[in-house]
């Protein structure tokens, strides 16, 4: 399967008043590596754009297991978990200091700019 990790330190402007960082932002950190992974490929969501192909989230999980704070390291691992002709599924694993403290599910689906489902390049889908 593939994978990679990327590290992101929990910014200020992230947290709430307790000093948590904001559950939405997790989102935010899912999309920055899935899309380093896809650049580990040799590629970025503006190649797929200019392609004609269109990423979007058809669904998303989250299970939060402790709160990361202000100036935390984060170290966020993505795995491809499963690609379909027009669907590709990724597994994130939040950790902190090597602590499972997040982790959560995306499905993109792949659509044409009209955003009607179209089937995604054979390269994205047999990356491994």
């Amino acid at each position: 399967m593939l994978s990679g990790e990327i590290q992101i330190r929990v910014r200020y402007a992230e947290t709430d008043r307790m000093g948590l960082l904001h559950h939405a932002n997790y989102l935010v950190y899912f999309e920055q590596a899935r899309t380093e992974l896809l650049r580990q490929q040799g590629a970025s969501y503006k190649d797929l754009e200019d392609q004609g192909y269109y990423l979007v989230i058809a669904k998303v999980e989250i299970k939060y297991k402790s709160p990361a704070y202000y100036d935390d390291l984060l170290t966020i691992r993505t795995t491809v978990l499963r690609t379909t002709p027009v669907r590709i599924e990724h597994r994130y694993e939040v950790f902190r200091e090597g602590v499972l403290i997040c982790e959560g599910t995306t499905t993109l689906a792949c659509v044409d700019k009209q955003g009607r489902l179209q089937a995604m390049p054979r390269w994205l889908m047999e990356a491994k």
